[in-house]
């Protein structure tokens, strides 16, 4: 919507709201022994629980309950002992039993917060409730037939929603508390956190006011956001067509819109008289959940260091930079792999270059994260220690660690199968250096007459010569002596 003036936009504040659905980590199923694995063959894990069979009572997972609670806690929720299942009914072909089992009036966890980072600047996104619920199935479209398929593998899978208050500003903020929510969910083992396959997804409220107005404008829904960069997109194309419909002297309808991808805009799907009337009431066939304290307590004592205490640690420990620590933190695996290095004996700066340049680097090229790398932390500390040695040099260890990255294979071995080992013997290195001055003699002229900045020059040409082996610590020394 590029002809919305970005003075107009200044004129108005958004205000929005995320309901965020995160699937659960668990092997089976909320209310069933049914497997939640992802990519089986269509309706190959359904029961007469998921598929909603008359007479098939439904028993609550206490994983998904464990897992909940964990998050809420680490959320700064309050976890309340008394809490209930209800009944939301509609219909829609993909939901097998007209209605599907949330928590409605008694959510399990309430009252809480997150902080994230934008620009510098900490800011608190509260947290309305955190519930369970179970997931629906899947429609398919495909084919030319005006028909779909519905795949009930994903009924009655494990959900958690997380409702924010409307206190994100911007499309910035509500893609990091996004991506803040991911991190922790991860960080906790309570979710993959992956968005392509539908187990992180949001719904966003947004609404524009005049930027001095306290009240609320009038709201819309965009549903199914599964990227980070769609909740970006979709708010940002969303807050400029409110702010037109206004600036024309226009009213927002309040609705449900989608996001078009393709075309970059969001499409209506539903107004307000069109919404759906859910009728919610205490579900019959489940009893009420009492969650004791102590249970909480034992809890909240296996809850894993977390990212922002963690970051802070780095930063205090180990003396990496804001940005550094960060990246390394992000994920809990990575933030692993580097502490076992260091552990094991790696400099903690060091290790981090290594891991920020040389790893991230091949991870990326290859859509890897550090769980499918191969790579293991004692084989980039044995590397080090080879530098240390001066059996290669910090130049040829590039070439080892690609190896070791892409082969499994120990450095020592890379080393000696591949002729790797540096040349620190005097009498060769002194040869290739007579054999450049040689080869350069006007560049030789140059230097002698004061351009001395051709020291990288000759330095570069000797370790040409020797294929990058000879030592450069040596080589430097050695030239002086020889172009003084």
């Amino acid at each position: 919507m590029k002809d919305v003036d970005i003075i107009n936009v200044l004129k108005y504040e958004a205000v929005i709201g995320l309901e965020v659905h995160a699937q659960m980590l668990t092997d089976t199923k909320i209310f069933c022994s049914c497997s939640t694995k992802f990519g089986s063959e269509p309706d190959t894990q359904t029961c007469p629980v998921c598929i909603g069979m008359p007479g098939a009572l439904p028993v609550l997972n206490k994983k998904a309950l464990e897992f909940i609670i964990k998050t809420g806690l680490t959320m700064n929720c309050k976890i309340s002992p008394y809490s209930r299942f209800a009944r939301k009914n509609y219909f829609y072909p993909d939901l097998p039993k007209g209605y599907q089992i949330t928590q409605y009036e008694l959510p399990i966890c309430e009252h809480g917060y997150v902080e994230i980072a934008v620009d510098g600047e900490i800011k608190r996104i509260g947290i309305i409730r955190i519930h369970m619920e179970e997931d629906a199935g899947k429609t398919i479209h495909e084919g030319e037939g005006n028909y779909s398929l519905v795949d009930l593998n994903r009924a009655g899978v494990p959900l958690m929603e997380i409702v924010s208050e409307p206190d994100i500003r911007s499309p910035r903020e509500a893609m990091e508390y996004m991506k803040k929510l991911r991190t922790i969910l991860r960080y906790l083992g309570v979710c993959d956190g992956n968005m392509e396959q539908g187990s992180l997804r949001c719904d966003a409220n947004v609404s524009v006011r005049p930027a001095e107005q306290k009240e609320f404008g009038v709201k819309t829904e965009i549903k199914n956001l599964n990227s980070f960069k769609f909740v970006e997109k979709a708010l940002e194309y969303e807050i400029k067509r409110q702010v037109k419909i206004l600036e024309e002297g226009g009213k927002i309808k309040q609705e449900t819109r989608l996001w078009n991808s393709e075309r970059g805009i969001t499409e209506s799907m539903r107004t307000k008289e069109e919404a759906h009337d859910y009728r919610y009431f205490p579900e019959p066939d489940l009893v009420p959940i009492i969650v004791d304290q102590k249970w909480i307590d034992e809890i909240q004592a296996s809850l894993p260091e977390l990212p922002d205490i963690k970051r802070k640690r780095f930063v205090s420990e180990y003396g990496l930079a804001e940005y550094d620590a960060d990246l390394l933190t992000s994920e809990r695996p990575l933030a692993d792999w580097y502490e076992e290095a260091v552990r094991l004996g790696g400099q903690p700066k060091a290790v981090s270059n290594w891991i920020m340049v040389e790893l991230m680097r091949l991870l990326n090229e290859e859509n890897k994260s550090i769980e499918g790398c191969t790579l293991k932390p004692k084989q980039l500390v044995d590397m080090f220690k080879l530098i240390e040695k001066g059996t290669i040099s910090g130049k040829i260890a590039k070439t080892v660690f690609e190896e070791m990255y892409k082969t499994g294979k120990d450095a020592e071995d890379i080393v000696r199968d591949k002729g790797l080992e540096q040349i620190s013997d005097e009498a060769a290195i002194d040869k290739a250096i007579d054999d450049v001055i040689a080869m350069h003699p006007k560049e030789v002229e140059r230097f002698r007459a004061g351009e001395e900045k051709l020291i990288g020059f000759f330095v570069g040409q000797v370790m040409k010569l020797t294929k990058g082996k000879a030592n450069p610590k040596m080589v430097n020394e050695l030239l002086k002596k020889k172009l003084s």
